[in-house]
This record gives structure tokens, sequence and C-alpha cells, in this order.
């Protein structure tokens, strides 16, 4: 009748034997059913007296250790503590050392963090070891391998652009949810340090604290947008995506490879959207595949929009675009602030944005061609 905390749910006790918990509720993703292994703590240790850095905290360690050589876990695992009195508690592993018959386990705690007398101790392994840095790459390159399968269909099996993201855009959706059993997925307390450099500020992560400092996000922004506009306006690859956009027959007769251009097109835009996407997911520390992003394309529109972007092809600036999509996140958050606008009408405001956007555009095109004929 117990109640114990594992895997982030809530489990009733239904009988101990044998070293072992059996709880009522069935537990998903677990071979063995409605069997846990826990673990006999032979004694736990006072905290470290140096601090660890973990992220941007500075952290304490505490070991616990267990009878026998236990080799199949080790740092980044979650550790579950099942003190005598009161609901267990959740630690990260920060090392594994195995020897002499024993297992110690360092794991990380709080200045002064108390941990009741342990009974027991359970180990959640990470499914995915594969490293940090070898999983933002492999990320990165599925984005331009998706960019390079869009172009290559549109260039060379000749279908319409909408098509093939529209299509891109449920079959990747829809990968996804089944991938993940359509639950979401999260880091719990694993790779802070990782998220400080997704979400944290500049000087802190070099140990500084300083009230006007910049946050990480705008940092990559700025750098990306100071690639983006050297790309497009003092490289000749840069000057040929503008033509291309203008007036992609004029750019063929002119002896640029258009096809060509047209996938390191969308290479640069699907490399860029899975950026995006991992920073959006360390920022939010999870992902839900059947609702994040969801609308996301409408926002990139009335940034470009607004930006000064042509839906034509062939004009806009980076800076545009950079002050537009700030003017959008404020008007996303002026629409949830004001009183007086209903939250629901957010779709609403932003698609008159854009409509109102795209009449500017058509006008001052339409003011631009009479001024050119009236010259001539």
């Amino acid at each position: 009748g117990d109640r114990i905390r594992f895997l982030e749910e809530f489990l009733t006790v239904e009988s101990v034997s044998s070293g072992q918990i059996y709880v009522s509720e069935e537990l998903p993703d677990v071979e063995m059913g409605s069997l846990v292994r826990v673990y006999s703590p032979q004694s736990l240790s006072e905290e470290s007296e140096e601090y660890i850095r973990r992220g941007a905290k500075a952290m304490k360690l505490r070991t616990l250790v267990i009878a026998g050589e236990q080799r199949e876990f080790g740092a980044g695992d979650k550790l579950t503590v099942l003190p005598e009195i009161g609901l267990s508690k959740d630690f990260v592993i920060h090392s594994v050392n195995v020897a002499d018959g024993l297992t110690e386990i360092q794991f990380y705690v709080r200045k002064g963090q108390k941990i009741g007398d342990p009974v027991g101790m359970t180990i959640a392994c990470r499914s995915q070891r594969m490293p940090t840095a070898v999983a933002i790459l492999f990320a990165l390159l599925v984005s331009l391998v998706i960019g390079l399968i869009h172009g290559l269909l549109i260039t060379k099996v000749k279908l319409q652009p909408f098509v093939v993201t529209l299509c891109g855009l449920l079959i990747y959706r829809g990968c996804a949810r089944f991938l993940t059993g359509d639950q979401e997925q999260g880091f719990g307390n694993e790779y802070p340090d990782l998220k400080e450099y997704a979400k944290g500020k500049l000087l802190s992560l070099f140990g500084q604290d300083f009230f006007l400092d910049i946050p990480m996000p705008f940092i990559y922004l700025v750098l990306l947008a100071v690639v983006a506009a050297i790309f497009l306006n003092l490289t000749i690859f840069g000057r040929y995506i503008l033509a291309l956009g203008r007036n992609e027959d004029a750019a063929r007769y002119s002896g640029i490879q258009t096809e060509r251009m047209v996938i390191v097109a969308y290479m640069i835009c699907s490399f860029c959207g899975g950026l995006a996407a991992i920073l959006f997911a360390l920022d939010l520390n999870s992902i839900q595949p059947s609702s994040h992003g969801e609308f996301y394309e409408l926002y990139a529109i009335a940034a470009a929009v607004l930006g000064g972007c042509s839906l034509r092809g062939g004009e806009g600036s980076i800076l545009g675009v950079m002050i537009a999509a700030a003017v959008m996140q404020v008007l996303k958050n002026a629409i949830n602030l004001i009183d007086g606008i209903d939250p629901t009408t957010e779709f609403a405001i932003i698609g008159m944005v854009i409509l109102l956007g795209v009449i500017a555009d058509e006008t001052v095109r339409r003011i631009a061609a009479r001024r050119r004929a009236a010259v001539g």
C-alpha cells in the first residue's frame, strides 16, 4: 500500500520479496512487466567539501555504496533513493566506481539537501547513450538530408514546392509520433551544461555574474544573421540565390545552374530549421511530437513578409527579417497580456498582419512599376 516514485510516476507497492518490490501498476517499456530492481544501500556519505559545477549551478557530491559490482549504469543515469520515511527523491549520477566487490555511486545534491536514511534505491538508465556531440551532429545531418530530398524532388521530379513541403511536414510529424509512441519526450535532469549553452547567458557560462548578461539565443541569432547576410550579399552563391528568386528563367539563361542552387537553398533552410528545433527542445526541456512546432511556419512567413521579403522572391534583407521576428514575438506577447484582447484570437490577428503585409508588398510593387513605366 505504500507509494513510491519511479520513472516520473507514483506507484503502489503490492508486495516485497527477496529485495524486490512488486507494484500494482504496469510500467511501460519495462520488459520485466511490473518488476522493479531495488538495491539495498550499505552506507551514505556526507556532502563532499568541494563544489562541482553542473551547468550554471554549483553542486556537491554524496556517495552511496551498494554490495556487488554493478556495471550496468553510469554517469547521467537517474538515481532514485527510497528513504525510510517520506517520499522518494531523484538524483543524477556523477560517477560510478566499482572495486573490491562494492559499487560506489556519486550523485549530485544541492548544498545542505537532506536525505533520509535510505532503505532502498533504484536506477533508471538512459535509453540512449549516444554522445551528445554525435547526437547533435546526427540531427543536423538528418536536416541536411531532408533538404536535399526536397530539393531533388522539386528539381528532378518537377513536383510543386508547396506539395513537397506540405507532404514532408505530414510525413515527418507522423514518423516522430510513431517513433515516440506519441508521448512527450524530455531530458529530465540530464545535460545541464548543454541546456545552459542553449538557454543560459553568455557570462554565466564562464562563472561570471553581471546584471546586463546576454542570453545565448540572442548570440546565436546575431551569429546566424551575420553569416546569412555575408552569404547573401558578399558571395557569388548568395547573389545567385537572389537572382534565382527574382526570375528563375533569366537566371538560367544567364548561365546559373538553377537546379543546383535550388537544392542548396532547400538544404540551407532545412539546416536552419534543424538547428532551431534543437534549441527549441533544449529551451523547453521536452518535446511533444503532436503539437510542438505547430504553426511555426505561420510565424516564419509573417516574419519574412513583415521584414520586407517579397513572396515572389528575389527581395529582402536579413536585418528586416530579424526586426520582424522580434515584432512578431512582441505581438504574440501583447495579445496575451493586453486586457480586452482574447488570446484565442492570436492566429486571427497574426493572419491579418500577414494579409496586410502582402497587400502592402503588392501595392509597393505596383507603384514602383508605374514609376518605372513613366520614366521609360
